[in-house]
């Protein structure tokens, strides 16, 4: 099997060149990737029948993604999710970053990793495609102290796993917390609320009207976060505590740094696909598209509240705040690693 390609697209509006690669797996699946923020623009995955469908959400054009205010199908980063007041202590030096939603860090800043061109390299090894990513995040960028050189890798196989790796090694004491940021819609289009989504966590985060974690760590049970069993999404949406913005909300996984675990799974009866994930991250941020609202779309759609669902492996939200979270500082010689798995198989309705 030969190596992917990279394919240019020309230029864009900033004036640097845009790439796109697109990997293949034996059972159909294909991943179209770009050098912009890493983002995985499309990926056809095979339902219970064979038939391909694009399963996340995006733009057509690769330019539209520079605009992009949802962070489509991106790599997130230095810092996925929030840190309260953009700034926090660091082996007693006050760090002050970028303030990018009302008083607070969001998602890397103005210009965080998923609006950055990342080095692109394609790559082939046995029952399996990929591309590696890498890109150097200067000193003080959106206010993060400290050169960082990150790699993302994905890979896809030919039994339908699209494998993440991240690694980030720093020069001086830095923060760092990495996610994949894509929207999944396993039906190919519409509401996604009638897949059943179940997350394997027994704890969430409550978080106060900015959507920060107000420190607590308590259980799901009796709450509509409680998501052990499967539950579809419209059901879930009815919850009174999630009535108004729908789920956007860490859940704590089992601690397991070095092996993957258990995170959630996510089913659309109608086309069979089933999509897995697992983690090495402390967390699962779970995201129901609330704030979508006629977002134009792949192929005309118009994308709206609820019509995707982001499940984000990642560290807990605003950790440098709060001691008894796990650490998200990275040192020299102590780099960041983290791996997520996302499976997809497709199972008969009976089976469901």
């Amino acid at each position: 099997m030969s190596n992917p390609k990279l394919e240019s697209l020309g230029r864009a509006s900033d004036g640097e060149e845009l790439f796109a690669c697109t990997l293949m797996a034996d059972n159909g699946m294909q991943m179209r990737v770009l050098n912009l923020g890493g983002i995985v623009q499309s990926l056809q995955v095979p339902d219970a029948t064979g038939a391909l469908a694009d399963v996340v959400l995006g733009y057509d054009n690769a330019a539209d993604y520079l605009d992009d205010r949802y962070y489509f199908g991106a790599i997130i980063g230095r810092y996925a999710n929030r840190i309260a007041g953009a700034s926090f202590v660091l082996d007693g030096r006050t760090i002050r970053l970028t303030a990018n939603q009302g008083r607070n860090h969001l998602h890397g800043g103005r210009r965080g990793f998923s609006n950055m061109r990342w080095a692109m390299t394609p790559f082939t090894k046995p029952s399996a495609q990929g591309v590696r990513l890498q890109y150097i995040s200067v000193d003080e960028e959106e206010g993060f102290p400290g050169r960082l050189t990150t790699t993302v890798t994905y890979t896809l196989t030919d039994t339908g796993v699209w494998d993440v790796e991240c690694s980030a090694a720093a020069v001086e004491a830095t923060v760092v917390n990495l996610t994949q940021h894509s929207y999944f819609n396993l039906a190919g289009g519409g509401s996604a609320g009638e897949h059943l989504l179940s997350i394997a966590s027994d704890r969430y985060l409550p978080q106060d009207s900015e959507q920060i974690p107000t420190g607590a760590i308590v259980t799901v049970a009796d709450t509509g976060f409680d998501l052990r069993r499967p539950r579809l999404i419209r059901e879930i949406q009815k919850s009174p505590e999630l009535l108004s913005n729908g789920l956007d909300h860490s859940f704590v996984l089992a601690q397991a740094p070095d092996s993957l675990v258990a995170a959630a799974e996510l089913v659309h009866e109608g086309s069979g696909r089933v999509l897995t994930v697992s983690t090495t991250a402390p967390s699962l941020h779970c995201y129901t598209a609330r704030y979508l609202d006629a977002v134009p779309g792949k192929l005309g759609a118009r994308y709206n509240s609820f019509d995707a669902v982001c499940l984000e492996a990642q560290h807990f939200p605003d950790s440098p705040h709060h001691a008894h979270f796990p650490s998200t500082i990275v040192r020299p010689g102590q780099p960041y690693q983290s791996r997520t798995r996302f499976a997809f198989t497709t199972r008969n309705r009976a089976d469901t």
